[in-house]
């Protein structure tokens, strides 16, 4: 048992947000995505062993998206003429992914500086597989044509 507070959202307690709250969360989720594009993401911690340097580096990928919505309107009453009500609305709402690799390791030796890539087997062999399987597809294709 804890002593947490369930969060209540706006939505949950029946308030409307307003296009401005909307902007403010997208404007925040943007400053998010861009502190990833941060020098820190692509190359890793320096690793000193004797008279050599090591510096991991890696590819980072930010993808996101958003909305946002706004709306407003009136509804005739039952006889067509005047309002019967009035609706207000405004919404929000985005998302996105990080993504990250190794590519590389940047060796600085002694004998000078070498960059040697990050050779990842599993895409080698995927892409291969993905490859003869179109190969093999079009082939059986063009023999059908005949």
């Amino acid at each position: 048992m804890t002593n947490e507070e369930p969060i209540e959202t706006a939505q949950e307690a029946g308030e409307m947000t307003s296009a401005y709250d909307s902007m403010n969360i997208i404007e925040n989720t943007l400053d998010d995505f861009i502190s990833v594009a941060d020098v820190d993401m692509v190359y890793g911690p320096p690793i000193k062993e004797g008279d050599t340097l090591i510096i991991p580096t890696a590819e980072v990928l930010a993808v996101m998206g958003f909305g946002v919505g706004s709306g407003s309107g009136s509804a005739p009453d039952e006889e067509g003429k005047g309002h019967q009500g009035y609706g207000e609305g405004s919404g929000g709402g985005g998302g996105g992914s990080v993504l990250s690799r190794p590519v590389a390791v940047i060796i600085a030796s002694p004998e000078g500086v070498r960059v040697e890539p990050v050779v990842d087997a599993t895409k080698i062999a995927l892409a291969a597989l993905t490859a003869a399987g179109f190969m093999a597809g079009m082939l059986f294709r063009m023999r059908r044509l005949r």
